[in-house]
């Protein structure tokens, strides 16, 4: 007669994470699937940079009215009147000048939304965006 002994099954786990590691045996009392860490992972801080600066440059012409130029300048910058005055008599003395330093996605959008507002005004004025270096 032969005696058959039934032995207690040792669960076998393995990391899902890692599917190429060797199975191992679970120990005794361990819960099916937790796995002790075996070492500590240092988590630098991440490096963050300041995104590069673009000037939003206006330039002069011969047919938009200072005014215009004012108005823009405050409603679209968000310049004081006298600021305002400033840079339009700079852009006026020499041919071109800063509206205001932003991002570049930023300052592409304002561009395009002042010349659009100048065309749609019938004023020539032109914005472009120019890389700015230095504080």
């Amino acid at each position: 007669m032969i005696k058959q002994t039934i032995l207690p099954v040792t669960p076998i786990t393995s990391d899902w994470h890692f599917p190429n590691m060797p199975m191992r045996l679970a120990q005794v009392g361990e819960p099916d699937g937790e796995t002790t860490p075996q070492a500590d992972v240092l988590v630098a801080e991440p490096e963050v940079a300041k995104p590069p600066m673009y000037a939003v440059v206006m330039y002069n012409d011969n047919y938009t009215p200072m005014e215009f130029v004012v108005y823009i300048l405050q409603s679209e910058f968000r310049h004081s009147v006298d600021s305002a005055v400033e840079i339009m008599l700079t852009i006026h003395n020499s041919s071109k000048g800063i509206a205001g330093i932003y991002p570049k996605d930023i300052a592409e959008t304002k561009a395009k939304k002042v010349n659009s507002l100048a065309h749609r005004e019938g004023y020539p004025l032109l914005t472009q965006i120019e890389p700015h270096q230095g504080e």
